[in-house]
């Protein structure tokens, strides 16, 4: 057999052989037989190597055996090479449509019989539902062809190559070849085939393909059939035994369309589905039925005549142990946490998921942009110079993904915009993709964000707009030029619907700023709101060399070329666990809204389809986070878009506490993605009566001292603290610094910085440019009364000219002991700082420190651009609950507006704080924490922090933002922490 270079892997043929068109992926009562399961394995370093192992008897009794679908480089324990993370650049170099000679190529074989019966099959089909990148195939020992387009479907006719008895099909899978330069989609390089391979049987008299479309309008729907078939195989049936509907159709001219005099819409919000069966006399298709219009009028996107606002995500397949292997279990539980989160709309980025992906999508009901298998991002490396997009030679390979991409999906209700693809430029081939979509498919329109002008698509799109850029694009009298816009090609985009097809980027602790885009789109209906970038971390499970399992990231597996923790920018953590991100994305998107207004709260059903009949509304009153009275709130049912009053009930006020009303909406019965009982929206009123604040008591003994004291709880050595309640304590000392988030650590574009940002410098790097890392302190004076005691430090870092000066004082108020801490910084600071705090260390002695419980905002973190799922009320948790195991660990944990806080050990309570708020009203919040901000910012991974001895407390004045600078808009300025002045009042017990 030959041992030459392969040439396929630098053919910009999609496909070759006896490769079958397109069509849908169909529920067909036809016999099949999976080929999922173990299949032998050989893997190569190089493309080349002797074809003889597709020989019908080639013995592979020698080979590895590895599970179909999945991909080598999960399998084996590295044994098959490794995975490779790149966001935008290619892990090989930009030679097109050429790869490197070191190119793994895993070999497989196995074994079949062909079921009885099937010799009276027409055709038989060999089908596979994705292969990572270029597969060619061979059954019994005969090439029957091959193909790319890694998660696209491919059938071959192999009805000549099959026989009776033992069959044996081979399939040789590149990872690199030409396809992979139009696949460079922020992901993962996993190589091998993940999805399903089936065999199917082809029925003489059978459909090859049906396409349901359908229309709905003021309760009547519209169905226009095509059934592709040939005209022996006629008549051809249509039931829908719930609308009384059957249906022949006798020949193919016959086929018109169908008017249904009464039937439920779907949409996102009631899923309903009809079960429809499409027969011949040799073949029967099931498909779930959804009656929904789409239509843009004007500058709005509607479906069944009502305006849609996506709340959505941008969702990649991937798992921490299985890739992009799908597993139906999961995905619906997957799903279901979407709906639970207020999730109502999918981009699947960038590329088809699993066909039964988009069967769930239907059932609970989202609204999806389905994407083309399609990115050239790399080429933005060279300006974009031999980019496939615009190459003549790539055309065919173009309109192959897009026509794969719509067939195989066409019949899904829940897919509403069709995708071009994603970060690939732009040109002509992406024009040509948009031609066929139109005249394929004319009731869905057609999205590209690369197509800034207009010129090809129906909807205008872009990625992380700030916000003021988003507000210029939705107002009405906005005039301004858009990106790489003319004055006329401005225009011509302000005329159509806009989404954010990416925004938010949700890596690490972040992002900031949804209640503003979420304000934009009620405000302005051009806006259409968007998809979150994204909806999960894509860590894969790995083992550190102690044996500590983590979620790896870029650069873990040894990678020439990477992009780091770039991957792990999703709104679930990689094992499934949702970050404070989804639950702030969850209260910004709730589907009712409350307002307060006198004796009364406005209920408003901000739904597109739903009313509100399936919602209880129930309150509570409760002091200082303690309930004393609920009840059921009297709202009338509102249908979607209309709001109505309910008094607010009675509330009780302590003169004593702080009183907070609470308002819930819940489902009353279960549905299949939650319980009844599960909360879709929430608001407080604050209903306090206005207490005053103790003033500060002016003291004029002062006198200089040696420090060596106690006043009250607290003992002193040299002026510092020592101990507190009889444990070891130290503290205050000044914080500016914390662990930067992935956004602190983004190089700023120099546009869209909050303060003075400096192009391609990170606020992260002006911080340890200015010490804020590394502070030392010079005790200035120490002064004491009978009952007080007051030092002044100076603050600085080495090589640094600037400081901050902070006067404590401890003193004994009311019999209570109350530390003022006055923080003042010098002139000359140049940029935003992350926090304005103190920090206290609490060592274990006999005692740790390992729980909190506190009156304040939470229950999870918040900052000052991430406060809306945040609610006033008494929470308990553990310090390692505290905090959130981002896959790249940094500043986490920070409760914000604190009012009184208790440590604890064990079911001991350790220390009572309470804080006073400022004279602006302002009160601190806290973190709590096994580790300083020093420490954890040196830490790579979460297995990388040692063991602690001691639990760190910081009491913060003030927070910078979150923002979403790792790829998007930086902090807004509203929310920047400048240098300033700040006082932290506290009120400190024993337990």
């Amino acid at each position: 057999m030959s041992t030459e270079l392969s040439p396929h892997v630098s053919d910009v043929t999609p496909g070759h052989g006896a490769l079958r068109p397109a069509r849908s992926w169909l529920h067909s009562d036809a016999p099949s037989l999976s080929l999922n399961g173990p299949w032998r394995f050989r893997l190569s370093p190089t493309a080349s190597g002797p074809e003889d192992f597709a020989e019908d008897g080639f013995d592979d009794q020698g080979w590895d055996t590895i599970p179909v679908p999945s991909h080598w480089v999960l399998e084996g324990d590295g044994a098959y090479g490794q995975p490779i993370y790149t966001n935008i650049r290619f892990p090989f170099p930009i030679d097109p449509p050429h790869v490197p000679d070191e190119n793994p190529t895993g070999d497989y074989r196995r074994h079949f019989d062909l079921p009885a019966g099937w010799s009276d099959a027409e055709r038989v089909l060999l089908r596979f539902d994705g292969v990572e990148s270029l597969f060619r195939v061979w059954v019994n020992g005969v090439e029957v062809g091959g193909a790319s387009g890694s998660r696209l479907a491919h059938e071959f006719d192999v009805t000549a190559e099959v026989r009776a008895g033992d069959n044996t099909v081979a399939v040789r899978v590149h990872q690199w070849s030409a396809a992979s330069y139009v696949e460079d989609q922020d992901q993962w390089w996993l190589p091998g085939i993940f999805r399903d391979v089936t065999l199917l049987a082809r029925p003489v008299g059978g459909i090859e393909d049906v396409w349901l479309r359908t229309g709905y309008e003021d309760g009547h729907g519209r169905i226009e059939a095509e059934v592709t078939a040939d005209p022996s195989a006629f008549p051809v049936t249509l039931r829908i035994p719930e609308l009384a509907i059957e249906h022949v159709w006798n020949a193919p001219g016959e086929i018109t369309p169908l008017d249904v005099p009464a039937v439920l819409p779907w949409s996102a919000e009631v899923p309903r589905l009809y079960e429809a069966t499409v027969s011949t006399a040799a073949e029967s298709v099931a498909l779930r039925v959804g009656f929904r219009t789409v239509e843009i009028r004007g500058d709005l996107f509607l479906v069944n005549g009502r305006r849609v606002v996506f709340h959505g995500v941008n969702r990649h397949e991937t798992h921490p142990e299985r890739g992009r292997v799908f597993d139906e279990e999961h995905a619906r539980e997957d799903l279901a946490r979407m709906k639970r989160f207020n999730v109502n709309a999918i981009r699947t980025s960038h590329y088809p998921p699993h066909p039964r992906l988009l069967d769930l999508a239907d059932e609970l009901g989202f609204w999806v942009v389905l994407e083309c298998d399609l990115e050239t991002h790399g080429f933005d490396q060279v300006d974009w110079v031999g980019n496939p997009s615009d190459d003549p030679a790539w055309r065919e390979v173009c309109l192959d993904r897009i026509r794969r991409s719509v067939e195989r999906d066409k019949n899904h209700p829940g897919i509403v915009i069709w995708s071009l693809g994603n970060e690939a430029g732009t040109g002509g081939n992406l024009a040509a993709m948009s031609a066929w979509v139109h005249a394929r498919d004319a009731g869905r329109p057609v999205h590209y964000e690369g197509d800034y002008t207009g010129e090809y698509t129906d909807i205008y799109s872009r990625m992380y707009a700030s916000v003021p850029e988003t507000e210029q694009i939705g107002a009405a009298d906005a005039r301004s030029p858009l990106l790489n816009c003319t004055p006329a090609q401005s225009a011509r985009q302000r005329g159509k619907p806009f989404l954010l097809c990416e925004y938010a980027h949700a890596m690490g602790n972040g992002p900031g700023a949804f209640d503003q885009y979420e304000a934009l789109v009620r405000r302005y209906p051009r806006l259409h709101g968007g998809f979150v970038w994204e909806w999960r971390d894509h860590g894969l499970l790995a083992t550190a060399a102690d044996g500590t399992p983590y979620y790896a990231y870029g650069g873990d597996f040894g990678e020439v070329v990477h992009d780091g923790n770039f991957v792990m920018d999703g709104m679930l953590l990689s094992n499934d666990v949702p970050s404070p991100s989804l639950f702030e994305f969850a209260a910004v998107t709730r589907p009712i809204d409350f307002v307060f207004e006198g004796g009364k709260v406005a209920v408003t059903n901000l739904r597109h389809t739903a009313d509100s009949a399936d919602l209880g509304f129930r309150w509570r009153v409760e002091h200082d986070g303690v309930p004393v009275v609920s009840g059921e709130l009297a709202v009338p049912v509102l249908a979607a878009g209309e709001s109505g009053w309910a008094p607010v009930p009675p509330v009780p006020v302590a003169s004593d506490a702080e009183t907070w009303l609470t308002i819930e909406a819940a489902l009353t019965r279960p549905t299949p993605w939650a319980p009844a009982g599960h909360v879709v929206a929430t608001a407080q009123l604050d209903c306090t009566e206005r207490r005053v604040v103790p003033a500060v008591r002016s003291r004029d003994d002062w006198r200089p001292g040696d420090g060596n004291l106690s006043v009250g709880i607290a003992e002193f050595s040299g002026g510092s603290l020592v101990r507190l309640a009889d444990r070891p304590v130290t503290g205050p000392r000044l914080e500016l610094f914390r662990a930067p988030t992935d956004n602190d650590e983004s190089p700023s574009d120099g546009v869209e910085g909050s303060d003075d940002s400096i192009a391609g410098t990170s606020n992260a790097d002006l911080w340890r440019r200015d010490g804020l890392d590394r502070l030392t302190a010079r005790r200035v004076r120490v002064e004491h009364t009978a009952d007080a005691l007051r030092t002044l430090d100076k603050v600085s870092a080495a090589n640094s000219a600037v400081w901050v000066m902070m006067e404590s004082t401890w003193s004994l108020e009311d019999g209570e002991l109350e530390l003022r801490v006055e923080i003042e910084p010098s002139r000359g600071w140049r940029t935003v700082w992350p926090r304005i705090g103190i920090r206290f260390e609490l060592p274990d002695g006999a005692a740790p420190v390992d729980g909190a419980e506190w009156f304040g905002l939470g229950p999870l973190e918040s900052y000052p651009d991430s406060l809306q799922a945040a609610r006033t009320g008494r929470f308990t948790a553990t310090v390692r609950d505290l905090s959130v195991d981002y896959a790249r660990p940094q500043e986490t944990g920070h409760r914000s507006e604190l009012r009184r806080l208790t440590l604890t050990s064990g079911a001991a309570d350790v220390l009572h704080i309470s804080t006073l708020p400022d004279t602006r009203g302002r009160r601190p919040g806290f973190t709590l924490g096994r580790h300083t901000p020093q420490q954890i910012a040196r830490a790579g991974h979460p297995f990388e922090l040692a063991d602690s001895t001691t639990s760190h407390l910081v009491i913060d004045a003030a927070q910078h933002g979150l923002g979403s600078r790792a790829c998007g808009p930086d902090v807004w300025p509203e929310f920047a922490l400048r240098p300033e002045s700040r006082t932290i009042r506290l009120r400190i017990a024993a337990g």
